[in-house]
């Protein structure tokens, strides 16, 4: 009866993976793929641990296994949150089918301006890019 349930979590786990590798493959912007491969690999390793879990039937392997779908679950959607966030203030263009930017407007103009110091925008329309830094006054 384990090893039907191991068989079936490493088939689930592995379709999700491969969901998340077709959709990094066929999705047209970065955010597309960065949805796709947060969603389905998280769910996908997270199955597959869980899988690893259950086979080894040991304690230290369990912990580790587990541990490390909580480490994954946690940091994973938040990484891709800020990665997104900042392709979106530097300016990665959207895919031309996007029907709403909700985001327009959002933001000031200076949101990527982190600890006193100018953010690097590129002008998508400008040739030259301005890589003044402002100095704090000490």
């Amino acid at each position: 009866m384990s090893e039907l349930l191991i068989s079936i979590l490493l088939v689930i786990g592995s379709f999700f993976m491969l969901v998340a590798g077709l959709g990094m493959l066929r999705m047209p912007d970065l955010f597309l793929r960065m949805s796709c491969s947060t969603k389905a690999a998280t769910i996908g390793v997270g199955t597959l641990m869980f899988a690893l879990a259950l086979y080894f039937e040991d304690l230290g392997v369990a912990t580790r296994a587990l541990a490390t779908i909580c480490f994954i679950f946690l940091t994973v959607p938040v990484g891709a949150h800020r990665i997104g966030r900042i392709a979106y203030l530097v300016g990665v263009r959207l895919w031309e089918g996007t029907i709403t930017d909700e985001l327009k407007g959002v933001y000031p103009a200076d949101a990527c301006m982190p600890f006193g110091q100018e953010c690097l925008i590129p002008d998508m329309d400008a040739q030259e890019v301005s890589t003044d830094i402002e100095e704090s006054p000490k």
